[in-house]
């Protein structure tokens, strides 16, 4: 007892520190050293000062100029783009804003910001970047009435640009729109460019449409298929309007004389022919 006694008073403190230090070491290993984020944190608390609350909380003035700035910068990007196809076209346009839109009839028809003292005449077609968006139906002093390609009482005109197969599109009432083809066994597939046709007597031929999404040749009594329409039409902020001028006309492609339709055209008639003109 009294050699136990001698030798903690002479290693007795060095084997405490050691033994605190390998616990210590053995903690930490268990624990990630965790416990020494804790203690650090929990030591220098009281010298750390509140964070600030975020500004945008504490000002509602800042948030809401940023919320406008968004929009606005977003207001000039379509701007750009539709500067940039206005001065791409051959034709001269007239830039309009869409101003009016029911929710009843999204999708027949809109209402625009310009009329016939900017040159808007009925008739007039109507196009933004991707396509044909629709022709103007009636016009007032500042305002004008556009009739959309995806209204069901619209009737286009249409060719597979590859194949040149030719038919009547309607609107469907959505971005989508059907063609029926004249052909019993027409030359088309999915992907392919849909354009306004040469017997197609409102618009001018060669304006781009959309593209097919499908195909159905077993239809009767016509073969169907199903386009996605190119225009932006839902989502319609901005249009360009062409007025139809005699020089406009004269300067279509006259059709060759097989292709010359011993029938109304299909927008002259209330019902397309399945039959090839």
């Amino acid at each position: 007892m009294f050699a136990l006694r001698r030798w903690w008073d002479r290693y007795g403190i060095q084997a405490t520190l050691t033994s605190v230090a390998i616990g210590t070491a053995l903690l930490i290993r268990q624990t990630h050293g965790g416990v020494v984020l804790e203690t650090y944190q929990w030591l220098t608390r009281p010298f750390l000062s509140k964070p600030a609350p975020p500004a945008q909380s504490s000002n509602p003035e800042m948030l809401e100029l940023q919320e406008r700035l968004i929009e606005l910068e977003s207001k000039n990007q379509r701007l750009e783009e539709l500067l940039g196809f206005a001065q791409s076209a051959k034709a001269k346009g007239i830039t309009a804003p869409v101003i009016g839109r029911s929710a009843d009839h999204w999708w027949q028809q809109i209402s625009l910001g310009r009329g016939a003292q900017d040159g808007v005449e009925t008739g007039s077609v109507v196009r933004s970047p991707g396509g044909v968006v629709g022709r103007v139906t009636s016009v007032t002093a500042r305002t004008s009435r556009v009739l959309l390609l995806s209204d069901p009482t619209s009737r286009v005109g249409v060719m597979i640009s590859r194949s040149r197969a030719m038919g009547s599109m309607r609107g469907n009432l959505g971005n989508r729109a059907v063609i029926e083809f004249y052909e019993k066994n027409p030359d088309v597939r999915r992907g392919d460019v849909v354009t306004t046709s040469s017997l197609s007597g409102r618009f001018p031929s060669g304006l781009p449409v959309g593209r097919i999404e499908s195909v159905d040749t077993a239809k009767s009594p016509a073969p169907e298929a199903v386009i996605e329409l190119s225009a932006p039409i839902g989502a319609l902020e901005w249009a360009i309007v062409y007025p139809k001028s005699p020089g406009e006309a004269e300067s279509l492609p006259a059709p060759a004389p097989s292709d010359v339709p011993a029938s109304p055209t299909p927008e002259e008639s209330s019902t397309p022919s399945p039959t090839a003109p």
